[in-house]
């Protein structure tokens, strides 16, 4: 089982404390995401979306959440066997986690390199695939995390706090 965690600057405690003592989330919600579906993919990111615009939430925090939702359910799309997408929003962030069935990822460092991409031909010919989906989740989460072993499942998670103006 490979693993990459990687937490923003200034945010090592926040998400530690979280880690360690999660809290009950206000709203849970899960979202199927079909293999090679790319009319499905985008549902759950955008329903997210949606819901922390009415919580009033910082419409740059809600670019980056929707960014990043967006991009992990693109992958697993266009990735795996399907999968599941379960977001849980607490008072000052949210917690987004993917899981899903298929090849999972053999090099993880690799994966997270702009422009390395596994995507097949006709994953390609519909305009996705272009390597950018994990760089872009790192970008856009304030922490990070992959779980994956090959040939067998693959967790993606991330959390955004409410806070971060940047």
């Amino acid at each position: 089982m490979a693993e990459y965690f990687h937490i923003h600057n200034g945010y090592e405690r926040a998400v530690r404390d979280f880690i360690e003592k999660p809290p009950e989330a206000d709203v849970s919600m899960d979202s199927p995401i079909p293999e090679k579906d790319f009319n499905s993919a985008g549902k759950g990111s955008a329903e997210v979306k949606n819901l922390l615009k009415r919580l009033g939430v910082n419409p740059e925090v809600l670019r980056r959440v929707a960014v990043a939702a967006y991009e992990a359910e693109i992958n697993v799309a266009a990735h795996s066997q399907g999968g599941m997408m379960l977001s849980h929003v607490y008072p000052d962030l949210i917690h987004v986690i993917f899981e899903d069935d298929g090849p999972g990822i053999a090099d993880i460092e690799q994966a997270m390199i702009p422009g390395y991409s596994t995507a097949d031909e006709m994953v390609r010919e519909l305009g996705f695939g272009a390597g950018l989906g994990l760089p872009n989740i790192k970008k856009n989460a304030d922490a990070l995390r992959i779980r994956s072993e090959e040939n067998g499942k693959t967790l993606l998670e991330f959390l955004i706090f409410f806070n971060n103006d940047e």
